[in-house]
């Protein structure tokens, strides 16, 4: 494999699924995809949950959408086999497996592609599959951004700093019309295990940034009256576009680990994330004058990646400590007010 294999390349399919952080974190290698291949018909591989994140994308010339979800039960092997069929007039040149597992690499193999390129820490035996494997042994960080990056430190593309996260400018929500002009965005509930704040925690920081408009968003089972101190509570209301349409306004974002808080670093660095038993340096926001909790540590992620977690990066019981939500508005109100 050489850069003139991309420069060279007609078509290119990025096969990466899932999951949303997962997928934020691969929009780089697209930027630097189409740096290298400014003519290439570029489209991604993503599960059909995931698609409005890259439908209408500038750098993409398509998305073709897996529909995981219908494909389940005993019809699943015929409406597999009707997916495929319905892809096979497209080939691609070049496929890129990101996501590196079993799956993903059947998906790529159906497009017979002429080169398929993965990653050497595929797991399920799926690197076996594989045209050229990219060695992530010298990665310069173990954040996800950096080992998909690998593929271009490889090749020798120059990796600008800031690194750019493209995507779509968002749709705004009905009603948004009548927010404040200054806000504190917070997602406070994860689906992954332990991440979640409690509601009483939710609230108790809803008293700690008295004064400050807070807009509550993402996905969670509330009892009727709860979370009422929210200046706006949009919970289980925003779609994808919506949310980034609101965090592209935000002064500052207070988010759990999870794929919405990637969003958010995306579109700026005013980011301040909370880990429990999840390494900031793995999975933090990727930009490093973004600010990340963990294991009562308040530092900005430059500071995370000098210092390093140490244990604390393997400390955590999986849940949040109330005695820190002081602490955590008390953070955000200084940042507030020096904005």
């Amino acid at each position: 494999m050489s850069p003139s294999d991309f420069g060279a390349a007609r078509r290119i399919l990025i096969v990466k699924p899932s999951s949303l952080g997962d997928i934020v974190h691969t929009l780089p290698l697209l930027g630097l995809l189409r740096r290298q291949a400014p003519h290439a018909e570029i489209r991604w591989l993503v599960n059909e949950i995931w698609a409005p994140l890259l439908q209408g994308h500038p750098m993409l010339d398509g998305v073709i959408e897996f529909p995981r979800h219908a494909i389940r039960g005993w019809a699943a092997p015929g409406r597999l086999l009707q997916w495929i069929q319905a892809q096979s007039h497209w080939r691609p040149d070049i496929s890129i497996d990101v996501q590196g597992l079993l799956r993903s690499v059947f998906l790529a193999r159906t497009f017979r592609p002429r080169q398929l390129i993965g990653y050497s820490d595929a797991r399920e035996g799926a690197s076996l599959a594989f045209d050229e494997r990219i060695d992530i042994r010298q990665v310069r960080s173990p954040h996800a951004v950096d080992r998909y990056l690998a593929l271009a430190q490889a090749l020798g593309w120059e990796i600008p700093d800031p690194l750019p996260f493209p995507l779509p400018p968002g749709q705004m929500p009905v009603g948004a019309g009548d927010l404040p002009g200054r806000f504190v965005l917070v997602h406070p509930f994860s689906r992954g295990r332990g991440k979640s704040l409690t509601v009483d925690q939710v609230e108790r920081l809803f008293d700690a940034l008295d004064g400050i408009p807070v807009v509550l968003v993402g996905r969670a089972e509330v009892g009727e009256g709860r979370l009422g101190k929210a200046t706006v509570n949009w919970l289980n209301q925003t779609s994808l576009p919506e949310l980034i349409w609101l965090l592209r306004r935000a002064s500052w974002t207070l988010s759990v680990d999870s794929g919405p808080m990637h969003l958010a670093a995306a579109v700026s660095p005013r980011v301040l994330s909370l880990h429990t038993w999840s390494d900031p340096l793995k999975v933090g926001p990727y930009p490093g004058d973004a600010w990340a909790w963990k294991d009562g540590q308040i530092r900005s992620m430059a500071d995370w990646r000098r210092l390093g977690t140490g244990p604390v990066g393997v400390r955590g019981d999986g849940e949040f400590p109330s005695e820190a939500i002081d602490a955590i508005a008390g953070h955000l109100r200084e940042k507030w007010e020096d904005s």
